[in-house]
């Protein structure tokens, strides 16, 4: 059975940090799939956060996050992570991981298959 397990959210102040990690199991994360980290905030659609290749060799980041947020993966783990800096107000969400075989780092949700079920991160003094 195909899983996917999110960790690390929480409640942070503006300035914090927070590392997420996903946790695979039924498959193996490695270079067959891509990966992407996705969030929703109450009343809006879910978006793209960042999203690594199944190659590695491209990464996506959106704009609100460029700088701040850095994806990784670890093969050996079977697991991803996202390390969030500076953290923000308005970074505060649901923060999802998915995979998908094969294919690059486009980070729309509809192209991702495997979804885990979310980790609520609240940034707010």
């Amino acid at each position: 059975q195909v899983q996917l397990v999110e960790s690390g959210g929480g409640l942070v102040q503006p300035g914090g940090s927070l590392r997420l990690s996903c946790a695979a199991s039924g498959f193996t994360l490695d270079k067959y799939y891509a990966i992407g980290w996705f969030r929703q905030a109450p009343g809006k659609e879910r978006e793209g956060v960042s999203c690594i290749s199944s190659s590695d060799d491209r990464i996506y980041y959106g704009d609100s996050v460029k700088g701040r947020f850095t994806i990784s993966r670890d093969n050996a783990k079977n697991t991803v992570y996202l390390q969030m800096n500076s953290l923000k107000p308005g970074d505060t969400a649901v923060y999802y991981c998915a995979a998908r075989k094969g294919g690059g780092s486009m980070c729309l949700p509809k192209l991702y298959q495997y979804w885990g079920q979310g980790t609520q991160v609240t940034v707010s003094s």
